[in-house]
């Protein structure tokens, strides 16, 4: 069997039918116990590849919105309640803006917005990374549990960085949490023609340092804005935490999205000398959140003038942009009036 290749990206994957101990589309926890470490391991294949081919998107384009939604689901997962969580960026660059909503207990839809000039100039110049089509500007991460309640939002600058990096910093400002995260997203081309030989799949494995001694836990910490003149303490990194990093360090992107490889026996292969436990597997699936009845709410809560000018061609039209469904209306289904 002929390997396949893959789009943006060197990893290839492999097409022989998965194991019947692999399961896509699932967050699996786990825990180093030894070590003060909990993770998760992401394993995405129907589902990103559902949310991607909707959209016509550049092929690096597609790969930057695949790590965006595994840094989603790996997040979004760990909520301790009913709501959402929504993973948005703003940026000047090529990739203006990607957004991935979160709904629990495991709902995903996402989109991008992008100029096709910068994706391609970035693309003939072999320099289309997830940093420079990102740009500089803001990645937002928000937590909204629905009516009555106050959302949490976190913010962090991009400032030509990947989303990696943008998660590290994040969970180092906001969190005060010593993490690392790991992401892998690649398009697998099998022999034949036709959207079948395409399939995305994606993967990911975060790791975070949780010493159960407040003392422990004061490690790999930025020391903040103190003022010039006064001395800094040495930050003192526990030995624990530097093996675990330099375990993780180890996995593969390939190994992140193989399809024969399970989240368990992945955790195994990196933290079996320290030992490591894994937790029931949380499903998650590509669903929007828009219907019919739902765009028509919305277009009637628009002005008359708003709804008036909205017809073209004798009705209305209404493209969803996380999912591409189309909606079509009769003007006087909403109240609009033809000029």
């Amino acid at each position: 069997m002929t390997d396949p290749m893959t789009h943006s990206s060197d990893i290839s994957v492999p097409t022989r039918a998965p194991s019947a101990a692999s399961v896509d589309d699932a967050v699996t926890p786990f825990e180093v116990a030894s070590l003060d470490l909990r993770g998760r391991l992401v394993r995405l294949g129907p589902m990103v590849d559902e949310i991607l081919s909707k959209h016509a998107y550049p092929a690096p384009v597609a790969k930057l919105l695949g790590e965006a939604i595994v840094l989603t689901v790996m997040l979004g997962s760990s909520l301790k309640m009913d709501g959402r969580f929504i993973l948005q960026t703003q940026t000047d660059g090529p990739v203006g803006l990607l957004v991935v909503d979160y709904t629990t207990p495991g709902q995903v839809r996402a989109c991008a917005r992008f100029g096709v000039p910068g994706v391609e100039a970035l693309v003939a110049a072999g320099e289309a990374t997830s940093a420079n089509l990102l740009g500089k500007g803001h990645l937002a991460m928000t937590i909204d549990q629905g009516e009555n309640t106050q959302r949490y939002q976190g913010l962090v600058a991009l400032d030509g960085a990947s989303l990696e990096d943008a998660a590290h910093e994040y969970f180092l400002r906001s969190e005060q949490i010593p993490t690392r995260v790991r992401l892998a997203v690649a398009e697998e081309l099998t022999p034949g023609s036709g959207a079948d030989s395409h399939r995305w799949r994606a993967g990911g494995v975060m790791l975070q340092f949780l010493p159960k001694s407040q003392e422990r836990a004061q490690t790999d910490l930025h020391p903040g804005d103190v003022p010039d003149g006064h001395e800094v303490a040495p930050v003192i990194e526990d030995d624990a935490w530097v093996q675990g990093r330099a375990l993780l360090e180890t996995v593969e992107d390939i190994e992140l999205i193989d399809p024969e490889l399970s989240s368990e026996r992945l955790a195994y292969r990196l933290f079996h000398e320290p030992g490591v436990r894994v937790f029931n597997a949380v499903e998650v699936k590509a669903q929007c959140s828009c219907s019919r009845d739902a765009v028509e709410a919305m277009l009637k809560s628009f002005s008359q003038d708003d709804r008036d000018h909205m017809v073209e061609d004798g009705r209305i039209s209404v493209t969803c942009e996380f999912c591409n469904s189309n909606y079509v209306f009769q003007p006087e289904d909403v109240g609009a009036n033809v000029n």
